[in-house]
């Protein structure tokens, strides 16, 4: 899902530091709450597990460059039902600024144009969340509907950010609408994956007794 160095220009990039600044205040907002529900130390821990998992999620897992931009396995849903949005959303920031001042510095221009694309769609299926599964049913018996609900949201939200930077920063050109096609239907196929891997590690999170008492994992996903 990176935005590819020359894909938006310079002088255009303007949009995407507002949207990553809005988004920079969303994310602010979810840590106050976090703070207040669990304290500094559970957020500052499930922040450093998000972290350590984006980064590698980027570095070690598979990822293909396919059209306008890449594929990658970032599992936005299952950061969010297992650490929580605020943990999920600095997570998300900090690991991809890890992964370009180490690996990918030419990202780095792009760096609020791509952090917009991960997090907007991160809040989206936060609010789909609070609203499609009740208050009283802990993540860890969430069913498929709502894993793949929540997946194709996520997944959805990302395709549509990269479409609307590809778009905004190179126009409508057939060739430039071909690719943005071809990264989205090659993107979506993550959806058949994602409500697994949700479900799988879910299961495995039930089975470790005493885990919600940790400060490790976000309090839904036990209550």
């Amino acid at each position: 899902m990176h935005i590819e160095p020359g894909l938006v220009a310079p002088a255009k990039m303007i949009v995407a530091y507002a949207t990553a600044g809005g988004a920079g205040l969303w994310t602010a907002k979810l840590a106050w709450e976090a703070l207040k529900e669990r304290g500094l130390t559970s957020l500052a821990a499930r922040t450093a597990a998000t972290t350590a998992l984006v980064f590698s999620f980027f570095e070690i897992l598979p990822h293909y460059p396919v059209g306008v931009s890449e594929v990658h396995f970032i599992l936005g849903s299952t950061l969010l039902l297992i650490f929580g949005a605020a943990p999920a959303a600095i997570g998300l920031a900090l690991g991809l600024l890890a992964q370009g001042l180490l690996f990918a510095p030419f990202d780095l221009p792009q760096y609020a144009a791509n952090i917009t694309t991960l997090l907007v769609p991160l809040f989206a299926i936060k609010a789909l969340a609070d609203r499609i599964i009740a208050p009283e049913t802990p993540y860890v018996d969430l069913k498929y509907r709502q894993a793949l609900a929540l997946s194709t949201t996520y997944q959805g939200g990302i395709v549509a950010w990269v479409a609307f930077w590809a778009l905004y920063g190179q126009g409508f050109g057939a060739d430039n609408m071909a690719s943005v096609v071809t990264f989205g239907g090659a993107y979506m196929l993550v959806v058949l994956l994602e409500p697994l891997i949700d479900l799988a590690v879910l299961a495995g999170a039930k089975t470790v007794r005493g885990l919600e008492k940790t400060g490790l994992v976000t309090p839904r996903l036990f209550a």
